[in-house]
C-alpha cells in the first residue's frame, strides 16, 4: 500500500475519533464544566507530548541524517517551528471564529456568518494541524512514528469530540446537530494528513521542516486555544490534571509503539 494512502487513512481514522467521541452526547444529558475542562486539558497534554516526542525529536534526527550538523539541525527545526506558529497565528488573526468560553476572536465576524460556522472554524483551527502532524509523521516511510501519532491524536480526539458536542448542546443545538458538527470538524484531519504526507514524500529535504512546522502549529493551538479555554471557568486544576495525564499517556505510547 502506498505510504501516501497509509498516511491519509491514518489521519482519517484519527479524525473520525472526534465523531466517535461525540456519540455519548446523543444520550448524556449534560457534562459538567469540570469534566469538559479536564477533557480539553487531556487533549492539550497529548498534543504537547506529540509535538516533542513524535515531531521535534524526529525532525532533529531527520535533519542530521540528511547531512546537517547538530547546530544546523537545531536551526532548521527552530525555523520550522516558527513557521508553523506564524501560519496558525495568521489564520487565527484573520479568520473570524469563536471560542466556547472566551467568545468571538479574529477579525470582526460578519453578521451573515451563522454562529455554527464560527464554531466550525474554531474547531478546524484545532484539528487541521493534528492531521498535518499525522501525515508528516509518516514521512520517510516511518510507519511506527506515524502510527504512534495517529493513535495519540485519535485518543485525544475522543474527549475533544465529546467536549465540542456538549458545548454545542449548551448553545441550544439539537443532539443530532451537535454530533454532526463534531463529526464534520474531525474530517478536516485527513485533508491535513494528505497535504503533510504528500509534501514530505515527494521532497525528502522537507521532512525535518514539515515535522517542525506541524509541531509549531500544534504548540500554538495548545497555548493560544486549548489551555486558555480550560482556565476560564475556575476549573484550571482539572484542566491541568487532564493535561498531565494526556502528556504521560502520549509519552507512554510513543516509547512503547515507537
Amino acid at each position: 500500500m502506498s505510504i501516501i494512502l497509509i498516511g491519509f487513512l491514518a489521519s482519517a481514522a484519527a479524525g473520525l475519533a472526534t465523531g466517535v467521541g461525540a456519540l455519548p452526547a446523543l444520550f448524556v444529558p449534560r457534562l459538567s464544566g469540570k469534566a469538559q475542562d479536564a477533557m480539553l486539558g487531556f487533549a492539550a497534554g497529548v498534543m504537547l507530548a506529540a509535538s516533542f516526542f513524535s515531531l521535534i525529536l524526529p525532525a532533529l534526527e531527520a535533519a542530521q541524517e540528511q547531512g546537517s550538523s547538530e547546530t544546523m539541525a537545531v536551526l532548521i527545526v527552530i525555523g520550522g517551528i516558527l513557521l508553523g506558529c506564524a501560519a496558525i497565528w495568521g489564520v487565527n488573526e484573520n479568520l473570524p471564529h469563536e471560542h466556547f468560553i472566551m467568545g468571538p476572536d479574529g477579525k470582526a465576524a460578519s453578521a451573515s456568518l451563522r454562529r455554527i460556522w464560527l464554531f466550525v472554524i474554531a474547531i478546524t483551527l484545532h484539528n487541521f494541524p493534528e492531521g498535518l502532524a499525522v501525515g508528516v509523521g509518516f514521512g520517510g516511510h516511518d510507519i511506527a512514528n506515524g502510527t504512534t501519532l495517529a493513535i495519540g491524536i485519535g485518543l485525544q480526539n475522543f474527549p475533544e469530540g465529546l467536549a465540542v458536542a456538549v458545548a454545542l448542546l449548551g448553545q441550544n443545538y439539537s443532539r443530532a446537530r451537535a454530533f454532526r458538527v463534531a463529526l464534520f470538524t474531525g474530517l478536516v484531519e485527513p485533508i491535513g494528513g494528505l497535504i503533510g504526507i504528500a509534501a514530505v514524500t515527494f521532497s525528502q529535504p522537507l521532512l525535518p521542516w514539515g515535522l517542525a512546522f506541524a509541531a509549531g502549529a500544534m504548540i500554538f493551538v495548545i497555548s493560544h486555544e486549548i489551555i486558555p479555554e480550560t482556565h476560564r471557568r475556575g476549573f484550571e486544576n482539572h484542566g491541568t490534571l487532564g493535561l498531565i495525564i494526556g502528556l504521560v499517556v502520549m509519552m507512554f505510547l510513543d516509547v512503547v509503539l515507537g
